[in-house]
């Protein structure tokens, strides 16, 4: 039995279904039609990723990272403000297994908490127990962006005949921000700055 042709929404069959449906009915399928392809998709922004890159060092595989961060002006009057903001890298280093889901060998994640000093002027980067302190946003955003020589896992962990990988990501932590401002960002909009990265992982020898 041959398949039933498929329906294709016009332009012109909208406003013809007018008359069976009413005016008013074909308007609002032609308005969610136009809007559903038109409409942005939800993603997360702001963040240019310069370097990723794994290697070994010293008996462990380590991780750099070197990110280019551009606030949006709702992150930047907030922090202005006196809202401190924070910035969370995570990565998961994982094995490919054919026969079941992937092993996750390990998982490490940072925060750097980032402050505006308003009696000084300057801007402060918390990592840790660390602090530093700069004259500039852009310097102290340079500071919270990136990190070398990161440990993900010790060689004697890895075994040279598997295959593994690691997926990484940066983003701005909105769960660190106070409550009523979690309540108030709904789909986040201009607080959905962050990216991702799955990278490939060369154990061979050096």
């Amino acid at each position: 039995m041959p398949l039933p042709p498929v329906r294709r929404f016009t332009m012109q069959g909208l406003l013809q279904g007018g008359v069976r449906l009413g005016l008013g009915a074909a308007l609002l399928v032609l308005v969610l039609v136009l809007g559903l392809g038109t409409a942005p998709a939800a993603r997360a922004q702001g963040v240019d990723l310069a370097t990723l890159q794994v290697q070994r060092f010293e008996g462990a595989l380590t991780l750099d990272f070197t990110a280019r961060v551009n606030l949006p002006r709702a992150v930047e009057e907030a922090l202005h403000r006196g809202v401190p903001i924070y910035f969370l890298a995570e990565a998961r280093l994982l094995r490919d297994r054919w026969y079941w889901r992937d092993e996750r060998v390990t998982r490490v994640s940072r925060s750097w908490r980032l402050a505006y000093q308003p009696l000084t002027g300057s801007w402060r980067v918390g990592l840790g127990g660390l602090n530093q302190t700069f004259p500039s946003l852009s310097e102290a955003l340079a500071i919270a962006s990136r990190s070398a020589g990161w440990k993900l896992a010790e060689l004697t962990q890895l075994d040279v005949d598997k295959s593994y990988y690691v997926e990484f990501s940066y983003r701005l932590d909105t769960t660190q921000l106070p409550g009523p401002m979690q309540f108030g960002l709904g789909g986040q909009g201009d607080w959905a700055v962050g990216t991702a990265r799955v990278l490939k992982v060369d154990l061979g020898a050096e």
